[in-house]
């Protein structure tokens, strides 16, 4: 993986004042034992709406949401004054984002940088944040990321938790001697 974090430290929990697309706040530890793609955004980035946000929604389209997390982290720190709760509401409808965005919480007023983004220590957005299951960063990056490399990242911890579970089981993970193929494609 790339630009991964310089040590594997647990991932902060998120500081949000609201959420869209979630009946209940979410929380990271709530999310142990799936792997958590944390993509922050803000409306108004042209990197954003263009590339990051519908990377997000690939992921959480194509993977299974019982071992991915996808979450948004609307995270604004310019242009305060326009990119509110009610504007965020409509951006979410009109691109059709169906996966949690959390808000980032302020510690006062709306303004400067919020808590989880001083938290991660993030430049900007788009910041693509990925945690493995154990609720530890193993990549954080400002910018775009490639979706085979987005692909690639999450396939590897899924299957680090895959060996790891094996490992502790003492059991080996399934051979290509028990595979078996149909129309629909092969698996072992």
């Amino acid at each position: 993986m790339m630009e991964t974090a310089n040590e594997m430290s647990t991932a902060p929990e998120l500081q949000t004042s609201g959420w869209l697309n979630s009946p209940q706040p979410l929380t990271l530890a709530s999310l142990r034992g799936k792997v958590v793609v944390l993509h922050t955004f803000q409306m108004l980035c042209p990197g954003c709406v263009q590339v990051g946000i519908p990377q997000a929604q690939r992921i959480y389209q194509e993977f299974d949401s019982s071992q991915v997390a996808v979450i948004g982290l609307h995270t604004v720190f310019e242009h305060h004054e326009v990119m509110g709760r009610n504007a965020l509401e409509a951006f979410a409808h009109e691109y059709r984002l169906r996966f949690p965005i959390g808000i980032d919480k302020y510690d006062g007023p709306a303004q400067g940088v919020p808590l989880t983004m001083r938290a991660y220590q993030m430049q900007g957005t788009p910041t693509l944040v990925l945690i493995d299951k154990s609720g530890r960063i193993r990549l954080h990056k400002f910018g775009h990321v490639s979706d085979l490399t987005m692909g690639f990242s999450i396939g590897t911890l899924l299957s680090e938790e895959i060996v790891k579970r094996a490992d502790l089981e003492g059991t080996t993970p399934a051979s290509p001697e028990n595979a078996t193929c149909s129309e629909d494609g092969c698996s072992i």
